[in-house]
């Protein structure tokens, strides 16, 4: 929905300055990490179409796609197996519900595309619109691994305020979710329960899983020479 596509990157914007401002502010011995130049400017005279192009039908499936493919199959098992109201009743709809998520999301990676067909998903199971945003916000954004290596690169206390930061915005965003747009769980599960499709959506999606099969054969079963 509407909502969703413009509030996810608005509070991961705020996020990012909140986290870079509280870095500068609270870790003064952060060494800046400097790339070296590059003066080849042979990129910018291709054809800018045409490399928008092999990205979006052949790069970006390539890097995505089996993480889309296992989001796109954990949803369609959320909605087959899972009962409807199953996350309202199990987990409650305030802020506990909201740090659950949270819980869930921090420790492992979830693809910041594959993770939106979980969480329409799980609204469409009762999870709050809130609570399913800050699994959108701390899946893509947080991991173990990540987490380890921005310790060990930029230091314990850049870590811990990249957590924190990502962990406080979230929450504070997903209660204003509730709070703003009292009505978006309904209309988000209205929405995915529309089962009647057109051809065309039916050819897209056939496209689509042919390009994503394509980039995870690509990926991991053709060897580069």
């Amino acid at each position: 929905g509407l909502v969703f596509t413009i509030f996810r990157p608005v509070i991961a914007l705020i996020t990012g300055i909140i986290g870079g401002a509280a870095v500068d502010l609270f870790d003064k011995n952060a060494e800046t990490i400097t790339e070296p130049t590059d003066d080849d400017n042979s990129t910018e005279q291709k054809n800018k179409f045409l490399i928008g192009i092999r990205h979006g039908f052949i790069v970006l499936p390539k890097d995505i796609g089996l993480a889309m493919l296992i989001g796109l199959l954990l949803a369609a098992f959320i909605s087959v197996v899972v009962p409807d109201d199953f996350f309202a009743d199990k987990i409650g709809t305030g802020i506990g519900a909201m740090v659950l998520m949270m819980l869930m999301g921090i420790p492992v990676y979830v693809c910041a595309t594959a993770s939106v067909p979980i969480a329409a998903a799980m609204i469409a199971k009762g999870l709050t619109p809130g609570a399913a945003f800050v699994f959108l916000m701390t899946g893509p954004a947080t991991n173990a691994a990540a987490f380890v290596t921005i310790w060990k690169v930029l230091g314990s206390r850049t870590a811990i305020i990249y957590v924190l930061t990502v962990a406080v915005c979230a929450l504070t965003a997903g209660v204003l979710l509730d709070a703003m747009f009292t009505g978006l769980g309904g209309e988000v599960q209205s929405h995915y329960h529309q089962m009647a499709a057109t051809p065309l959506e039916h050819i897209s999606a056939a496209l689509l899983l042919m390009l994503l099969v394509w980039g995870i054969y690509k990926k991991y079963f053709i060897r580069p020479p």
